[in-house]
């Protein structure tokens, strides 16, 4: 009774907000619907190695890199030009309309009210994606811009997912070697070049990563240099399959 008066009071004080707008809404981690319907869901087909939507049906012969020789897949116009050093990838939302506004939200705004609700859709994406014995891993933040941000968006996510989905996570795989600066606005080749060899997995962690598969989680993709900065620290030890899931994937018509 106790808890349920303070509950009360504690929402009519501050009552939930809408993720999206911040209008008042009927329950915590919700949307109005208007924001419901701006949203917008990656549903299949999609690629194979990033998530996005497809227009068509048409695969790819697989050429025995990534997933399992032999197997056909459905690849974007941009795993086709760029090399993904990950074996499989999936996002929950393409980064536009409320999707966007939620991740800038979480990310400049300190609404990390907001990683549950979104952790949930990136889990549903990644969910065919996790094999026994799977790590979740968030990508990393240098420990200078941790202190001032005061979290890591992408860790609030990959905790959630690894919740959901009942997987090991850890947190701190993944460190950043040197500090980079923001990729915002840079070009791919730019973007690429400022993050080579700049993450490492965190010794302390090596032996607990070899041969085990690893699912990691980012807010948004763009062209994937970070990602792929990840995964090649992945590979340098020795882990298992290397998969990725994002809440968003930036697409070319946005």
């Amino acid at each position: 009774m106790t808890r349920h008066w303070f509950q009360t009071a504690l929402r009519t004080i501050y009552p939930p907000l809408c993720a999206g707008c911040e209008a008042m809404v009927a329950s915590e981690d919700g949307l109005c619907g208007s924001c419901w319907r701006d949203l917008w869901f990656c549903g299949d087909p999609v690629c194979d190695l990033c998530g996005v939507p497809l227009p068509g049906p048409a695969l790819l012969p697989e050429d025995g890199t990534g997933a399992e020789s032999g197997t056909d897949r459905l690849l974007c116009d941009d795993c086709l030009v760029t090399a993904r050093p990950w074996d499989q990838g999936r996002a929950a939302l393409l980064y536009k309309g409320t999707g966007r506004k939620m991740i800038l939200a979480l990310k400049h705004g300190d609404r990390m009210d907001i990683a549950p609700l979104v952790a949930g859709w990136i889990a549903r994406a990644a969910a065919p994606l996790v094999q026994k014995g799977t790590i979740v891993a968030p990508v990393p933040l240098h420990w200078q811009r941790l202190a001032r941000r005061r979290f890591n968006q992408a860790a609030l996510l990959s905790h959630g997912v690894a919740r959901i989905l009942g997987a090991d996570h850890i947190p701190d795989l993944f460190q950043r070697t040197r500090r980079t600066p923001s990729l915002d606005g840079k070009g791919r080749s730019a973007r690429f070049e400022t993050l080579e060899h700049a993450i490492r997995l965190d010794r302390r962690r090596v032996e607990r990563a070899k041969s085990r598969p690893v699912l990691i989680v980012d807010d948004v993709m763009t062209s994937g240099a970070t990602l792929a900065a990840c995964a090649e620290a992945c590979h340098a030890i020795g882990t298992g399959p290397v998969r990725i899931a994002t809440l968003a994937r930036v697409a070319k018509d946005t």
